[in-house]
């Protein structure tokens, strides 16, 4: 058989088996509870798709408040004092690092819900977190490796980059040396998602299956995709054409909710400015309408991120179990810690080893 052919079978029948175990976790029965277990661990590992409605939402609040104004005002106080910039630089890096953290915790969590067919986050977390920290240090390091490699090769080329620039820009040198840049900055980015997802899809299952260290469990793997380089290539592409289709889906279902969320706010806000006006009272910006509008975004962001998780979890979860499928076929132990070896995944076994 063509090895192309083979693996793009091999590949389709993971995704078929995925999309099978997907809606028996999900839909045989509904269960609202699990729903609800299953969206809270997503939004925490990071799912939800991003979306422009904060902005064009913001953008339509009533002028006369002065949220521009005040933001405005905000940012020149910061930059203002040397202190306030290196706090927020501070808080914004924290930020990041939680961020870093939850996600390779909780991407354990959803691998063991699939794994288990139910959700038990909290002994999910305490059996798998020496697992979940191995990858948030492999993750950290990836991040600042790439984030110092970037920024010395900047340096590097910025006094040569800033010399073509001044001889003109129909410098040929300068936009061949720009285009150079953009085209590393583009390779480099593919190759870490790349690596990402090939960890998240497949060597957190083997960590999962065997308690191995995250580079333990990449020295596994390796000769794995040496060995069948066709079948690993079919599926990234199938990978991202889910991905790809998942998403358009989400953002379909979600405009029209993120279109009321926001219209509503909207409404409100305006509706607060009018009553207000109505009794003479202009608003101002002060403690207590800052304090009412922090509370009133925070309540909006709590909405979203609510709507966000519900609507993109399923394609979280489908997206995950086709990485264990395809993996399962390659690896008995992540095989053998399934909780439903159904006749499709055993034949599907067969048929990859």
């Amino acid at each position: 058989m063509d090895p192309w052919r083979s693996g793009s079978l091999q590949a389709t029948r993971a995704l078929a088996l995925a999309f099978h175990d997907a809606a028996d976790l999900l839909i045989r029965p509904v269960d609202a509870v699990r729903w609800f277990k299953l969206s809270v661990l997503c939004l925490l590992l990071g799912g939800g798709t991003p979306s422009a409605a904060f902005n064009w939402g913001l953008g339509l609040l009533p002028g006369d408040i002065g949220f521009r104004e005040f933001v405005g005002r905000v940012r020149e106080t910061v930059i203002a004092h040397v202190s306030l910039i290196a706090v927020v630089a501070f808080a914004a890096a924290s930020l990041f690092v939680g961020i870093l953290y939850l996600r390779s915790i909780f991407r354990f969590a959803l691998v063991d819900a699939i794994a288990q067919r139910e959700v038990r986050i909290r002994s999910s977390l305490r059996r798998t977190r020496r697992s979940g920290r191995s990858y948030f240090r492999w993750l950290l390091g990836i991040v600042a490796g790439i984030t110092s490699l970037l920024l010395s090769g900047g340096i590097l080329v910025y006094p040569h980059l800033r010399a073509a620039a001044a001889v003109g820009l129909h410098s040929l040198s300068f936009w061949v040396m720009l285009v150079g840049v953009l085209v590393v900055d583009i390779l480099i980015g593919l190759v870490v998602a790349l690596v990402i997802v090939l960890t998240d899809d497949f060597v957190v299952p083997i960590m999962y299956a065997e308690g191995l260290a995250l580079l333990a469990a990449w020295a596994k793997l390796l000769p794995k995709l040496r060995s069948e380089p066709r079948a690993f290539a079919v599926y990234v592409l199938l990978r991202f054409t889910v991905a790809l289709l998942t998403s358009v889906v989400t953002l379909f279902l979600l405009f029209p909710i993120l279109l009321g969320l926001f219209s509503g706010a909207i409404i409100s806000g305006a509706l607060v400015v009018l009553v207000l006006h109505f009794f003479g009272v202009f608003w101002s910006w002060n403690p207590l309408t800052g304090a009412l509008t922090v509370a009133g975004l925070a309540m909006l962001i709590s909405l979203v991120l609510a709507v966000l998780s519900v609507v993109a979890m399923p394609a979280q979860v489908f997206i995950q179990d086709f990485g264990i499928c395809f993996i399962a076929a390659r690896f008995s132990s992540v095989q053998d810690v399934l909780q439903t070896p159904t006749r499709g995944r055993t034949q599907f076994s067969d048929t990859a080893g």
